[in-house]
């Protein structure tokens, strides 16, 4: 029998840099404006898609089996319900991330690939953004510049991030907030653009700056529940995959906190740490590299702290002491989807004051079932006080049946509501 040839798939070539839209799925919009500005400022055309509604839903199902990871489906949903409403589909190009370890993520592009070739878009090339040396032959290169572009654009949205959801339940002119985010949007992606405010000392004193604008605005101190999100990456951030959570959580009057992207990050490249000490085989100059990064990303970390000191608000704590936390509820040698991160958020937002928490993860999704849902137990055993609710979200759950059992949540969370504010 004759082996089937293998399928040949359309590149991204260095041609169509100029002529073609890169299309990046959504996920944090405070970060994801900054890096569509970053990509651009290196001569490409982007777009952050922003269609949404059940459209992208039932696209997703028509082209993914429902038994694959439903952020995979609302990813590959959102690009065909995106370009089935375009003009230009012969001149645009797919970005979607492969994260190159044992989560069903690594397999989103070859999904992708086959929904294309269903819809008949076989001829627009998708680009793999990766850092496991995966699909090299793309003319999207991860340089050196790009690189430190984006690490900053990462910083400053892990602190307006932060700051617009410490601000906005208290603001007493609602949208200030907001207006402080889209003023320091524009400035920093110009600065970004000529390439300035990527040294450490620029984003240093942009981080000053944008903590004062946030401190400057007018609050009303009062008793809100406060309430931690933690889950599956792309659920936990999405709005599209939780169904706007924060907003109804805003809207039920509690403030609420999600742990930054620099907690994933850090996650990962200790992985990498924790695998030569369970299993070896890590190379001298991987682990070099590796603890140079942590170190670098631990001291940015920190400008990003004390820039929110400064103000009237309490900062986050610094991930070397949260990664500790989940030590001796799950060991760090747990680490597929979001492994032990998920367990050593919910630990640092109990510490922290967010005894309120939604587990926010996609439904089979079998790591965070047993690294989220499977932990509780044993949490509330030390802290009884914790009131933590698992969400599942996928295509068949009924989004009236998620918002009864987050404002059930609510209800036991204003039951225990303390009345010393601490913001």
């Amino acid at each position: 029998m004759e082996l089937e040839q293998e399928m040949v798939y359309p590149k991204f070539t260095k041609d169509m840099k100029k002529t073609h839209t890169i299309l990046i799925p959504s996920m944090l919009p405070i970060h994801f404006k900054l890096i569509e500005g970053v990509i651009k400022s290196e001569g490409f055309k982007a777009e952050i898609m922003q269609n949404q509604g059940p459209e992208v839903v039932e696209e997703g199902l028509k082209y993914v089996h429902n038994d694959a990871c439903y952020p995979a489906l609302l990813v590959i949903g959102q690009f065909i319900d995106n370009l089935n409403h375009r003009d230009d589909t012969h001149n645009v190009v797919l970005l979607i991330t492969q994260s190159g370890g044992g989560c069903r993520a690594s397999n989103y592009i070859h999904l992708l690939r086959k929904a294309l070739i269903k819809a008949g878009y076989e001829y627009i090339p998708v680009i793999s953004f990766n850092i496991s040396n995966l699909e090299k032959d793309s003319a999207f290169q991860l340089t050196r510049g790009l690189i430190l572009k984006l690490a900053a654009a990462l910083v400053y949205g892990e602190q307006m991030m932060y700051l617009y959801n410490k601000v906005r339940s208290y603001e007493k002119n609602k949208g200030d907030a907001m207006k402080v985010v889209e003023k320091w949007q524009q400035i920093l992606i110009k600065q970004l653009e000529r390439g300035k405010g990527v040294l450490y000392w620029a984003q240093k004193k942009n981080l000053k700056a944008i903590a004062d604008d946030f401190d400057k605005i007018e609050i009303i101190p009062t008793a809100k529940p406060k309430v931690g999100v933690v889950g599956e990456i792309y659920i936990k951030y999405a709005s599209l995959g939780n169904n706007d959570l924060e907003n109804l959580l805003i809207d039920e009057g509690a403030e609420v906190y999600v742990p930054g992207l620099f907690g994933y990050v850090l996650y990962c490249l200790y992985n990498i740490l924790y695998d030569d000490v369970y299993y070896g085989g890590v190379s001298k100059k991987a682990k070099r590299l590796c603890k140079l990064v942590i170190w670098y990303v631990d001291k940015l970390e920190g400008i990003i702290i004390k820039s929110i000191k400064r103000t009237k608000y309490t900062p986050m704590q610094k991930f070397k002491h949260t990664k500790d936390l989940s030590e001796g509820i799950l060991d760090h040698g747990v680490k597929m989807g979001e492994g032990w991160l998920l367990t050593a958020e919910m630990m640092e937002l109990i510490e922290t004051g967010y005894k309120n928490i939604v587990c926010a993860q996609p439904f089979g999704c079998l790591p965070n079932h047993i690294c989220g849902k499977g932990v509780i137990r044993k949490i509330k055993a030390q802290f009884p006080e914790a009131n933590i609710s698992p969400i599942d979200y996928d295509p068949s759950a009924t989004r009236v049946n998620q918002e009864n059992r987050i404002k059930l949540m609510l209800s036991i969370a204003r039951e225990n509501l303390d009345e010393n504010i601490k913001l």
